[in-house]
């Protein structure tokens, strides 16, 4: 794992250099959250308002809005809706209630449909208050409830028929007769006092006639969330995703990116590093020719964390690195030799510089009064995972040629035993890169595909696996 900081600079290379890739996946999370919002239709919610007259505790609106969302008042509106294929069993997960401020409870009541959702929270209303008036005495009974009721029509009898006994009395000829009226005018005035009792100490006297606040207002918008808000949540997702996965994936990343780290790694001497174009390409099948273009066009053909290519003026720029690459080689050998140039497989930036440094090396081959002249290189492609290297016939060492931040150590670590099993010294490292730049080609420079005749395939013997 890397032990580099992960800063600003670096998602803002990665949002740079990864951002086709990105936009597309991007697409892709909207295109999700747009099957999603389809799967998942939007919701929408009217709200009903219920005023409760009088004095109440706070227990008590509670107590309230927990029998506005009991099944008894849902099963009720439901049987009232008709809607068909819908129960009040469907409908208690769409209903719900909270109290307000001013002794009001809000119902609540959620459908597909703006309509149906103003229909339900209407409906669920009305049977609340219908249903709190039936228990304001206390019990859900309805023959208990009545009972009040009764006994007043029964006090109210009772009063007519004092009035009617009054009368038949014989109004004040005798005592006896005064004192009747007196007696019925008492059992009248005591029975007009137990029923004011009565009523003062009836919960429902100052509790009852809950009122509907007007009918739900037609909701205008759906309730998050909206189709919208799921395409936007699902292409920043996939964003988000992409983001956090290719840094994950640096900092685990065990392949090396810097020359010394690769020097080390083959046990040798740095040389120097080349650079060559970016535009180049190289023959391919044609599956992964479609592969290539693939890649290229979602921006992910190359490494986001490599260092950032360098800009020379022209092509003479990059043909010095060459040449002063082939000095040093020629200075740590003391005639001139064959060295076999070794690149992995696979790594075709070091293929095309390799070749490069073959072109450079046969294109000024005379001694010099130092030297006795570059020497001649012959380029062998060496598989990473069982590196083979050819046993030493003319040449005389080896130079690595390879790719920053492509190959870990451990991978490293053994093309360089395979070149020491097969008896080539390892005389040097080089290490290649891109430029962007597409500068303009010099008359002097050999065409490409000569460069690129110098590398051999093929089977190899000796090397260790």
């Amino acid at each position: 794992m890397s032990d580099d900081t992960i800063r600003l600079v670096t998602i803002g290379r990665l949002l740079r250099r990864r951002r086709r890739f990105l936009a597309v996946l991007a697409v892709v999370g909207a295109l999700v959250g747009y099957g999603a919002s389809v799967l998942y239709p939007p919701r929408y919610t009217a709200s009903a308002s219920v005023l409760l007259p009088g004095q109440w505790e706070q227990r008590e609106l509670l107590t309230q809005v927990e029998i506005a969302a009991s099944s008894a008042v849902v099963d009720r509106a439901a049987a009232k809706l008709g809607w068909d294929g819908v129960s009040g069993t469907a409908l208690r997960d769409r209903v719900s209630a909270k109290a307000a401020d001013g002794n009001i409870i809000e119902i609540s009541g959620t459908a597909d449909t703006p309509e149906r959702a103003q229909q339900l929270s209407d409906r669920v209303a009305q049977q609340f208050v219908a249903f709190a008036a039936r228990i304001a005495g206390g019990t859900a009974d309805p023959g208990a409830a009545a009972g009040p009721e009764d006994l007043r029509k029964k006090v109210a009898e009772t009063n007519r028929r004092i009035t009617e006994l009054a009368r038949a009395a014989d109004p004040g000829r005798t005592v006896e007769s005064v004192q009747v009226r007196t007696s019925l005018e008492k059992l009248r005035t005591a029975l007009q006092e137990a029923v004011k009792k009565l009523d003062e100490a009836d919960p429902a006297t100052g509790k009852a006639g809950m009122v509907v606040m007007g009918p739900a207002a037609r909701p205008t918008g759906a309730v998050p969330p909206t189709r919208m808000q799921l395409i936007v949540a699902g292409a920043l997702l996939f964003f988000l995703l992409a983001v956090v996965g290719h840094l994950a994936a640096a900092r685990m990343n065990r392949r090396l990116r810097t020359e010394p780290e690769i020097a080390a790694a083959l046990g040798s001497t740095l040389l120097g590093t080349v650079d060559v174009p970016d535009e180049g390409r190289t023959h391919r099948p044609e599956g992964q020719d479609r592969r290539a273009r693939v890649r290229r066009l979602l921006g992910v053909g190359t490494r986001w964390d490599a260092p950032a290519s360098q800009r020379f003026a022209d092509e003479a720029g990059r043909r010095v690195h060459y040449r002063r690459v082939c000095a040093r080689l020629r200075d740590r050998l003391p005639a001139p030799r064959r060295v076999l140039v070794v690149v992995p497989d696979g790594d075709e930036i070091a293929l095309r510089a390799a070749g490069q440094l073959v072109a450079e090396a046969a294109d000024d081959p005379s001694p010099t009064p130092t030297s006795g002249g570059n020497p001649v290189l012959r380029v062998v492609e060496v598989s990473v995972t069982r590196p083979m290297v050819p046993d030493r016939d003319t040449e005389s060492g080896a130079l690595i040629v390879l790719s920053a931040g492509s190959w870990t150590a451990e991978e490293l670590a053994g093309v360089a035993a395979a070149c020491a099993d097969a008896r080539h010294e390892v005389v040097g490292t080089v290490v290649a890169g891109t430029v962007r730049s597409r500068p303009a080609r010099s008359a002097g420079r050999p065409p490409e595909n000569a460069a690129l005749s110098f590398a051999v395939r093929g089977p190899a013997t000796g090397g260790s696996g």
